[in-house]
């Protein structure tokens, strides 16, 4: 993969629906807040959800990992950056959460998705043509996208 990363960044406030009744941020929430940046990031690329369909893929998450380091707690803001760190096989996103406004690192994170035919349903271990063809231009250019 080039040493270039394709990477999103999203602000989002954490709300009262988000926490446990000390107020701190119920775990369980960093998967749906891994799901927002990897949406942000996907659609930047542009192949998110509806993109893959129309190409006769789904990507299930097939393996997460969060690492917990401190906690978001009801009225922080959320500084959530997405970085696809593999495309070829596998969609591989590492993600880093921040208080947006002391800069502290929270929670990291990763998700892998895999490709499957809709049609099928075989897996495939690589990923569709079109994906591909999108990250490597975004690499190639070294635009907005890449840094």
């Amino acid at each position: 993969m080039n040493s270039k990363a394709l990477t999103e960044e999203i602000v989002f406030p954490v709300e009262f629906y988000d926490v446990d009744s000390m107020q701190v941020v119920w775990h369980g929430n960093y998967i749906k807040y891994m799901e927002k940046a990897r949406c942000a990031l996907l659609n930047k690329i542009g192949y998110g959800y509806l993109e893959m369909a129309r190409s006769d893929f789904s990507f299930p998450v097939v393996d997460v990992r969060v690492k917990y380091v401190r906690s978001l707690r009801f009225g922080d803001t959320v500084r959530a950056v997405a970085t696809l760190a593999e495309y070829e096989a596998c969609i591989k996103i590492k993600f880093a959460f921040y208080n947006a406004a002391t800069g502290e690192l929270t929670t990291k994170a990763e998700s892998t998705q895999m490709a499957v035919s809709i049609e099928s349903g075989e897996s495939s271990f690589i990923t569709p043509e079109p994906f591909r063809k999108r990250v490597e231009a975004l690499l190639a250019e070294g635009g907005p996208y890449a840094c």
